[in-house]
């Protein structure tokens, strides 16, 4: 298979590249001591990534064309190739938990958990709630609460769903029993989504982001109906039409959760499905250095067209 690369101004200007077979190769900067090795994983950051030969350049280019921070983690479940970038550097997750939330409840709960009534008050309902805040009086069922989170991003559906582990640190301690070690979470909605640089509250890591997720829809970790149930609430999702879907082909099925925040932040984790291939997870979150900056959500769909050229 060969690289292309044709959408956007940044991406276009890369076409030198499409000729470039595919071959493994390490990005990033060499090796450091071990001392800072070591203290580059504990804070989440990789010593190097796995890119294939003119991806590295494809991702960097696009960094300074949003003038943003990019991290990018994708593999194809089939043969198990992967591409990394940044995959181990800390961003604020911002509203990607909510699938996650749906996943580890299903885990720890049987599916008919989910036709549980939660009552809340008109006090409980913060910032973007469209769904949550049409129901105050007669409360919602855990199966149309998953879907206000997941589908519409309903922050009060959010925080509804920490509240079934008892807070953030009770979910994050189920994302610890599927093997994230990575994960913190810390507020909720919608203090967690401030994503103040070098504040490592409620960040994760695209690597283990995307983990999280493959492992709640094709993992062991639910029953067949439960990954049904999940990956329908991803695949209707509402809130990412410009993210990843805008970057891989129209033909290819697209389930996905987006988040935002503040200094630029804006993400999207997704199980994408080629019609002729094994399905692709994939993680792309990003940043920017100014508390008011604008979100680049091109930058999203032009990353995950360089992960469908190279992957797909």
């Amino acid at each position: 298979m060969r690289i292309r690369f044709t959408r956007g101004a940044g991406t276009a200007s890369l076409a030198a590249l499409a000729l470039v077979p595919i071959a493994a190769c390490s990005g990033g900067a060499p090796d450091g001591t071990a001392a800072e090795v070591s203290a580059q994983e504990s804070l989440g950051m990789a010593a190097k990534d796995t890119l294939p030969a003119g991806v590295e350049q494809a991702f960097t280019e696009l960094e300074e064309e949003h003038d943003a921070r990019l991290g990018v983690y994708a593999v194809d479940t089939g043969s198990q190739e992967e591409l990394a970038y940044r995959a181990d550097e800390r961003f604020a997750y911002c509203s990607t938990f909510k699938a996650l939330a749906v996943g580890a409840l299903l885990r720890e709960h049987p599916e008919e958990k989910l036709d549980e009534v939660v009552t809340y008050s008109e006090e409980d309902v913060i910032g973007y709630s469209p769904i949550t805040e049409k129901h105050v009086d007669t409360g919602m069922s855990l199966r149309d609460i998953g879907d206000a989170a997941v589908r519409y991003s309903d922050n009060t559906a959010g925080n509804l769903l920490f509240e079934q582990f008892d807070g953030p640190k009770g979910l994050q301690a189920e994302l610890r029993e599927i093997g994230d070690e990575t994960t913190s979470m810390d507020r909720y909605e919608t203090d967690l989504s401030e994503a103040v640089p070098g504040d490592e509250r409620d960040t994760s890591t695209p690597r283990a982001l995307a983990a999280d997720l493959r492992e709640y829809t094709l993992g062991d970790s639910l029953t067949d109906s439960e990954q049904e149930y999940l990956t329908d609430l991803l695949e209707r999702n509402t809130t990412g039409d410009k993210l990843i879907r805008a970057g891989v082909p129209d033909d290819w099925k697209v389930g996905d959760k987006t988040g935002s925040g503040g200094y630029g932040t804006r993400n999207d984790i997704a199980v994408v499905h080629p019609p002729d291939g094994d399905p692709i997870v994939i993680a792309i979150m990003t940043s920017r250095d100014e508390k008011d900056a604008e979100r680049r959500e091109a930058l999203v769909a032009d990353a995950a067209e360089v992960v469908a050229d190279t992957l797909g």
